[in-house]
């Protein structure tokens, strides 16, 4: 490698994809097939590809999407289970890995920490470490598909007490392959999507669970396999088949959010009154399975085959509505007086989210801080040039989004090529356009978080969590739209 000139063995790349998790493998599919004359390289920090899959590792762990619509456009899901277990998952991005040629294109190990554009020279280098060694690659652009969860560290709150409590304390993010948890009792602080996954995984494994919850969460429960979906494979080849189930989960899934959203009074009724059903009879409903915001306000929890409801009716699992006070040498103890002993307590409280995976970006020696930015069509920042993160929708299946993103970056570079522009970066002309968080769910997980992400205004800087608008602006809408500014090439490469 070239240290002084800043470029690595292969010389400057036209693209650099941070992060080999769903989105990463994503994008560099959509650059293999839109444009296979640009040459690129995925860089991945760890030693594995499929980010989130490959990290959470606690018992249970699975989707909260059907893989009809979470798994890629361009590669079918056909595995039985509609919603799949880690493993599945895994299994699927190595065969599409593997199916498409993209592993020669990632590079494991390297941590990207700082990107800088040089409007002179009109490319990025971007600045990484790989095997504690700096090292440095140019581009033309910069497409970060780290997600948004900080890898390296889950949301633990500081519990009073906790340094006494003398079983084993364990947060989902760093599950110990070693944890055996038959006949102990384990107590599950949360009760979102991760701690419903965890909860009927343990107690199958024979431990004594008691879910304790601050407040309650929706729950629906789903068909872990879409026997519509099954159908439909039988009687059609297999990627007419795939595109049909998707386009009719993506239909469902957006109908149920607008219902939430237009009649959240009805929804709630409709998803209590559901888990009541499967509730044993003389449970306290109201108490722990009614949630005092609306349906989507916060994520939905979604319960293959009733999993946590069956764990609740027949395995014992105590759900309790409570704040913790303090912990004790033998458990928790909590606000009302009431003493939880545990011989495992598992902090399923969320996760941190981290904005572009920590990467400081400057532009002509000035950080361009991402709070600060606006962001445009969900693809880009404001005042950054050759530069686009993907991110996924919120309110269903990330990849729904993905495949967008990634289909509309390519637009973007296509048109440049024709019309000669080295350069491309959206600009906002309305200093007093109003703004307000780019993550408007009310999740804690978000609100703790939501000052590091970029803002969003109005038009096209505005995020849609609709997908049927987002086909229409990031599909069809023209690429030069007069916000996004171009530049023609000023030096020779």
């Amino acid at each position: 490698m070239n240290e002084a000139a800043g470029t690595d063995a292969q010389g400057h790349l036209d693209v650099v994809i941070v992060g080999a998790g769903i989105s990463g493998i994503g994008m560099a599919w959509h650059l293999r097939e839109s444009l296979p004359q640009k040459s690129f390289t995925i860089l991945e920090a760890r030693d594995e590809i499929g980010g989130t899959w490959d990290l959470f590792r606690y018992p249970g762990v699975r989707s909260d999407s059907d893989l009809h619509t979470y798994g890629f456009g361009f590669e079918p899901w056909t595995d039985d289970d509609s919603i799949a277990s880690g493993d599945k998952i895994m299994e699927y991005l190595h065969r599409t890995v593997d199916d498409h040629d993209l592993a020669r294109h990632i590079e494991f190990g390297v941590e990207v920490e700082r990107i800088e554009w040089s409007s002179a020279d009109q490319h990025w280098t971007v600045h990484a470490q790989r095997s504690g060694e700096p090292v440095a690659y140019t581009c033309s652009w910069v497409v970060a598909t780290t997600g948004y969860f900080d890898y390296d560290h889950g949301h633990e709150p500081d519990f009073p007490g906790r340094d006494q409590y003398r079983g084993a304390l364990v947060h989902p993010q760093h599950w110990p392959e070693d944890l055996d948890v038959e006949g102990k009792r384990v107590v599950v602080i949360g009760s979102g999507a991760t701690a419903v996954t965890l909860v009927p995984a343990l107690a199958e494994r024979g431990a004594h669970v008691t879910m304790l919850q601050r407040s309650p969460t929706y729950y629906m429960p789903l068909p872990r396999q879409d026997p519509i979906a099954k159908l439909a494979y039988r009687v059609m080849p297999t990627e007419r088949a795939y595109a049909w189930t998707r386009r009719k989960n993506r239909r469902t899934a957006g109908t149920f959010y607008r219902l939430c959203r237009a009649r959240p009074d009805m929804m709630k009724r409709w998803l209590v009154n559901g888990a009541a059903k499967r509730l044993p009879e003389g449970c306290d409903v109201e108490t722990h399975f009614t949630p005092q915001y609306g349906p989507w306000d916060q994520r939905v929890c979604f319960v293959p085959n009733g999993d946590f409801f069956r764990a609740i009716r027949e395995d014992g699992v105590e759900v309790v509505t409570d704040t913790i006070a303090t912990f004790t040498e033998t458990g928790v103890r909590l606000a009302s007086g009431a003493e939880l002993a545990a011989d495992v307590v598992v902090t399923a409280t969320g996760l941190q989210l981290r904005a572009l995976g920590g990467i400081e970006t400057v532009v002509d020696g000035e950080v361009r801080q991402v709070r600060d930015r606006l962001v445009y069509k969900s693809v880009m920042l404001s005042d950054v040039p050759n530069f686009a993160f993907v991110f996924g929708y919120t309110n269903a299946s990330w990849t729904l989004k993905v495949d967008l993103v990634c289909e509309w970056v390519c637009r973007c570079l296509a048109y440049m090529d024709r019309c000669g522009f080295a350069e491309s970066v959206p600009v906002n002309a309305d200093p007093m356009m109003p703004t307000k968080p780019m993550l408007e769910l009310q999740a804690g997980y978000i609100q703790r978080a939501v000052d590091q992400f970029p803002k969003q205004g109005t038009g096209p800087w505005s995020v849609v969590m609709d997908y049927g608008r987002d086909r229409q602006r990031l599909q069809r809408d023209p690429v030069d739209d007069g916000v996004l500014h171009f530049s023609r090439a000023r030096v020779a490469r």
